[in-house]
């Protein structure tokens, strides 16, 4: 089902306390609860295309991460670690009282909710992954792959920031500042909804999760305890930022199926670039009998 411009009209909005933090989300529909977790840059919204589809069968939730649009903005490094992001998802399951929940998360949203269905297995029905590899194998890449180490370059660059500096240098050597209109500009069509609500957002929230979770150097093995629900990873071959070879050896850290889905031609959003594909994946996967 194509997103529709009335959808923002008939959304419902709620805001939920994690251990005070408010963390706003968007809900549609009734059923078996689903949470939608985006990525750096981007809010609820992110998910115009699947939330009309899920929400005829499910309870849907749509999150804005904590420093991002209608969300509280807290500071310091420490308040975006994996551990308080995981306790806002969690507050949210616990917010729609349900005892089980299907997770859909895309980039620094599926890292996420990859370390929640760790961290709570027996909250966890299944878990929806859209271009994010299991940590473990990215940090496989980083120390192994040249192409993904050169992709990171980025997240290298704002780990060692100093707090309030926005600056980068592109692969071509210039040099940019983090802006909300850098960011809106990878959603075409959309920049005035984007630029808004990356206006209403931390810049230094989204840094922080850099520095407080992405892998550094020298990118030693980790323990990770093992995915124990089915999972649905969907890939857009074109991302620039996360190498396809990463989804080698996945299965080694799950305890159940997994089923891959590769998207040629579509980059790191996948489910905007490819949103039918995607839509009619992660639909079929989730109301398969």
């Amino acid at each position: 089902m194509a997103f529709s411009s009335e959808m923002a009209d008939l959304r419902d909005d709620d805001f939920v306390d994690s251990s005070g933090v408010k963390i706003h989300c968007v809900t549609r529909g009734t059923g078996p609860l689903v949470v939608l977790t985006h990525g750096i840059p981007g809010f609820w919204y992110d998910w115009r295309h699947l939330m009309p589809a899920l929400a005829e069968h499910f309870r849907v939730v749509a999150i804005d991460q904590r420093g991002f649009n209608l969300s509280d903005q807290p500071d310091g490094v420490e308040n975006y670690a994996l551990d308080r992001l995981i306790g806002d998802v969690d507050a949210v399951v616990k917010h729609f009282g349900q005892s089980k929940v299907t997770l859909v998360g895309h980039d620094s949203g599926g890292w996420i909710s990859w370390c929640y269905a760790m961290a709570h297995p027996d909250r966890t029905e299944r878990l929806v992954i859209l271009n994010l590899p299991h940590p473990r194998c990215i940090e496989r890449e980083l120390a192994n792959n040249p192409r993904q180490y050169e992709a990171s370059d980025y997240a290298r660059q704002f780990q060692q920031s100093p707090k309030g500096n926005r600056k980068f240098v592109a692969p071509d050597g210039s040099t940019g500042e983090l802006t909300p209109e850098l960011y809106a500009s990878a959603f075409k069509g959309e920049e005035p909804k984007y630029v808004a609500a990356l206006r209403r957002s931390s810049i230094e929230g989204m840094i922080n999760f850099y520095k407080a979770n992405y892998p550094r150097p020298p990118y030693e093995e980790k323990t990770y305890l093992p995915v124990k629900c089915p999972v649905l990873m969907i890939h857009g071959l074109d991302d620039p930022w996360l190498m396809p070879e990463a989804l080698n050896g996945t299965w080694r850290y799950l305890e159940k199926e997994l089923t891959l889905v590769t998207v040629p031609k579509a980059g790191h959003w996948v489910h905007l670039d490819a949103a039918d594909i995607v839509t009619k994946r992660i639909l079929g996967w989730l109301t398969q009998k």
